[in-house]
């Protein structure tokens, strides 16, 4: 009987002891630390692998340092223009003290997202609904900035803020989608207007220039044309200036005497009376040709009697 108890007593002590090891063995994950504490008393932050604690005196708390994610309901904001635009967002945090984190701050996704209302309150509120509605990331910047400050002391750092939507009321989206549709078909007409006024004066620069073209074409061919005739009579003078020098100089090496123009007087006067006219005219000088002509009889005269002779 004492040994059965001796065996049961071992047995239970061993249990005892493998409990207390195991519960004085813990071990940190790479993305974790630990917040080691002795008696309420924080002691030591544990980094991450395999650590040792006194079991039932220490207690140690695990906090995750990666990137988390606070999503902030939507909200109803009012604009500096007294707009009322429901605004959705979202923060992106990741510890860098989890002692600050533990010990400064009770819930700090509570707190997290109450300051985050808070401030995208105050951001929105001192701009206007345009200048809300196109500026996303000012608004992001701006809020980063403000609940980074904000959470320093908790052993946070504010990674970056994310606009997720800004919805203004439905008659405000209806005025800015007439307004839109406006002013596209403002600038669409605009467009028409200056395409139209364009083409217009490509058509009229088109009408110029040909008219210039063709002004220009006739010009050169008047120019060609008067160059043509005047190298025609330039040639045609030259031919007659040759013709007249030849026949002078044919004359002049035949040595002519009054019955040799005498009878080329006549002949000439043959190819006038040849003409339709019924009168004829003679000139003055034909008087003095008349008279040469007994010297042409004369002539004939004397040849014909040598002939008898």
């Amino acid at each position: 009987m004492a040994t059965a108890l001796a065996i049961l007593f071992f047995i239970l002590l061993a249990f005892f002891v493998l409990i207390v090891g195991a519960s004085s063995i813990k071990i940190v994950s790479p993305y974790e630390k630990g917040v080691v504490e002795r008696l309420g008393r924080y002691v030591r932050t544990a980094n991450p692998g395999l650590t040792i604690i006194v079991p039932f005196i220490d207690k140690m708390r695990k906090i995750d340092m990666r990137e988390q994610v606070v999503d902030i309901q939507p909200q109803e904001v009012i604009t500096r223009d007294n707009v009322v635009v429901t605004v959705d967002a979202v923060v992106f945090y990741e510890a860098t003290d989890p002692v600050k984190l533990v010990y400064n701050v009770a819930d700090f996704f509570d707190a997290a997202t109450k300051l985050a209302q808070t401030n995208l309150r105050n951001v929105i509120g001192e701009m206007e609904l345009d200048e809300a509605l196109t500026s996303r990331e000012v608004i992001n910047t701006k809020l980063r900035e403000v609940l980074d400050d904000a959470t320093d002391k908790w052993g946070v750092r504010v990674v970056r803020v994310e606009i997720k939507r800004i919805d203004p009321p439905g008659d405000v989206t209806e005025a800015m989608h007439r307004q839109m549709k406006a002013e596209r078909e403002k600038r669409a007409n605009i467009l028409e207007a200056e395409g139209f006024r364009q083409a217009k004066i490509l058509e009229a620069e088109g009408v110029r220039q040909s008219k210039i073209l063709e002004a220009e074409g006739e010009a050169e061919a008047i120019r060609r044309i008067a160059d043509a005739q005047r190298y025609k009579l330039e040639i045609e003078a030259q031919g007659q200036a040759v013709a007249v020098q030849r026949v002078f100089d044919a004359i002049k090496e035949a040595k002519p005497d009054d019955k040799l123009i005498a009878i080329q007087y006549l002949e000439t006067l043959k190819v006038v009376a040849d003409g339709q006219a019924t009168k004829l005219y003679l000139p003055y000088e034909a008087s003095g040709i008349l008279g040469a002509l007994g010297g042409i009889g004369e002539l004939f005269q004397d040849k014909k009697a040598d002939s008898d002779a």
